[in-house]
């Protein structure tokens, strides 16, 4: 008889061997990911010295936590921190359910060839360029020339001037950034129902279900585990709203809501010219980030079973 043979595990250097043409094929994105992710956590430093130039960074004076103190106690950090918190937030909660919404639309239309020009309409803002779409919002919002505010005067009404309003400085960002990236970030998640079996929707019509219902019982449970890593992914870089879109639509008159860590990490970093006070900004930001991308990856394992790791 026999003995039943046993499978025995092979060292790494094996694996390596049987799988090299993969590891070539990820090293230079390997490469650029050390050089420009890795090799710059030495300047992190910087943050808890008085950085000059002049001495280098091992030369300047180690002052341990004082820039950090330094903004937590001036007057501009915690308005800075919440402008931050409120657009980064409005931003997931108004576009998130946007892209789900539209991907089930099109999923759901039946007339493929309409459906390819609704996705080409809806994907071309966002190859739009940030500096170009701020000139389209400032010029389209004119007080004087623009269009809004022709049609405003042409019913009888009092032009508005709307980036100088506060009131109104949000609702525009978050908006004009729902509609340049709605068709774009809808891609993945009509992906991911293009993924789903015909029979089950065969079997549900069969049964008498309406489209509202196989959405909810068939579509809406096969997207769930991309909406979880989605979502954890956003909360993750909840405080590192884009710079370019808020700098160019920013005045003295919508400056106390527009001013986001973003901005005012360039101001002080490189128009004050504070390296040091201006990473020490940056490094609580990425720590903050941090800690809410582990947090919402830990809720949502424990709530869904969907998670990162």
């Amino acid at each position: 008889m026999t003995q039943p043979t046993v499978a025995t595990k092979k060292p790494s250097r094996y694996k390596i061997r049987g799988n090299i043409d993969l590891l070539l094929f990820c090293l230079p994105g390997i490469i650029i990911t050390f050089i420009y992710h890795y090799i710059p956590i030495y300047g992190v430093q910087i943050a808890f010295r008085n950085y000059s130039a002049r001495r280098g960074i091992w030369g300047s004076t180690w002052v341990g936590l004082d820039n950090f103190t330094r903004f937590f106690n001036s007057a501009s950090a915690w308005p800075i921190i919440n402008n931050t918190l409120i657009l980064s937030l409005y931003s997931i909660l108004a576009g998130f359910p946007v892209a789900i919404l539209l991907a089930l639309l099109l999923n759901s239309f039946n007339h493929r060839t309409y459906r390819k020009y609704i996705q080409a309409i809806t994907y071309a803002p966002h190859f739009i360029s940030t500096v170009v779409m701020c000139g389209m919002i400032l010029l389209f919002l004119s007080p004087r020339l623009g269009v809004v505010n022709t049609l405003i005067k042409s019913l009888g009404g009092q032009p508005v001037n709307f980036m100088g309003k506060g009131a109104y400085w949000r609702h525009i960002y978050v908006w004009t950034g729902v509609w340049q990236s709605m068709g774009w970030n809808s891609i993945i998640y009509f992906a991911a129902l293009s993924g789903v079996s015909p029979e089950f929707h065969e079997a549900a019509i069969v049964d008498g279900a309406t489209k509202l219902q196989r959405i909810r019982h068939i579509d809406l449970p096969f997207l769930a585990p991309v909406v979880s890593m989605l979502l954890i992914l956003n909360f993750g870089s909840v405080l590192s709203i884009g710079f370019e879109k808020a700098y160019a639509l920013q005045n003295d008159l919508n400056l106390e809501v527009s001013e986001i860590i973003s901005t005012y990490v360039y101001k002080v970093g490189l128009l004050q010219r504070d390296p040091a006070f201006s990473t020490a900004i940056g490094l609580f930001n990425s720590l903050v980030n941090a800690v809410l991308l582990l947090s919402v990856n830990w809720i949502t394992g424990k709530l869904s079973e969907n998670s990162l790791w």
